[in-house]
């Protein structure tokens, strides 16, 4: 299985720190925010990355990275978005890198306590399909919120008034080899961008999506409040594991 990071994006959200940078790489309390999602990849076991970056700024990227060394890796492969198409168009970009073979994408700003190990290996003896990570939250109407019936995923709303239940969809992303044909039908939503929920909605209509709960605190960081929340949470863990 191959791991794919989308680290693209203006990251205007965070205006004026994105001025000079690009998001992902904006510090997380000790380290740049791209080394998170790398090292959740390669603690599941997946070592075959592709960064997918944009803007004015991804050459940083490789002066940074380089070929991945500081995470055991001796290779990274980079790929570049134009332009602001949306999540899905981004993921499209790595069809070549993934070459037929199952991937795992991560959203660049998601960060976690845990591992995605356990849905990573379930997701190996899959006989096919997707298989997304849900988190129970308190603001659920700032994500896809999944509805579940029994064992069975339903249907996922994106940000939704009046979120059908607690269960976010967390920027951790299983899929088969067919993926990419299920992004080249997608039509443009109303931003104009190819929305990743879309992308799990058509495998969940055709019977196929599975889904795992992530263990531990999960954060975005695309907003000054989950950034400030990201950095204090990571901080409090280091703390914590130093103190035992």
């Amino acid at each position: 299985m191959k791991g794919v990071v989308l680290a693209g994006g203006t990251g205007s959200r965070l205006f004026p720190l994105t001025k000079i940078t690009n998001k992902h790489l904006l510090p997380i309390y000790d380290k740049p925010m791209i080394y998170y999602p790398i090292q959740t990849l390669v603690d599941a076991g997946i070592k075959d990355i592709l960064i997918v970056t944009g803007g004015r700024n991804a050459g940083d990227f490789l002066r940074l990275l380089a070929n991945g060394k500081e995470f055991g890796l001796t290779h990274l492969d980079f790929t570049y978005q134009e332009g602001e198409g949306g999540i899905a168009e981004a993921l499209s970009l790595a069809e070549h890198f993934a070459d037929g073979e199952r991937i795992c994408v991560v959203l660049g700003d998601n960060i976690i306590e845990g591992s995605i190990r356990e849905a990573v290996e379930a997701f190996r003896t899959q006989p096919s399909g997707a298989r997304i990570l849900l988190k129970e939250v308190e603001d659920a109407e700032r994500f896809g919120v999944a509805e579940i019936v029994g064992d069975k995923i339903i249907g996922i709303e994106e940000k939704p008034k009046k979120p059908k239940s607690n269960l976010a969809v967390t920027g951790f992303y299983l899929y088969d080899e067919h993926v990419f044909e299920k992004v080249k039908g997608l039509k443009r939503s109303e931003r104009g961008e190819l929305e990743i929920t879309d992308v799990n909605n058509s495998y969940i209509a055709d019977g196929s999506m599975a889904f795992s709960y992530l263990d531990g605190w999960w954060t975005d960081a695309g907003t000054f409040e989950s950034l400030l929340r990201a950095n204090n949470l990571v901080a409090e863990t280091a703390e914590k594991r130093n103190s035992d």
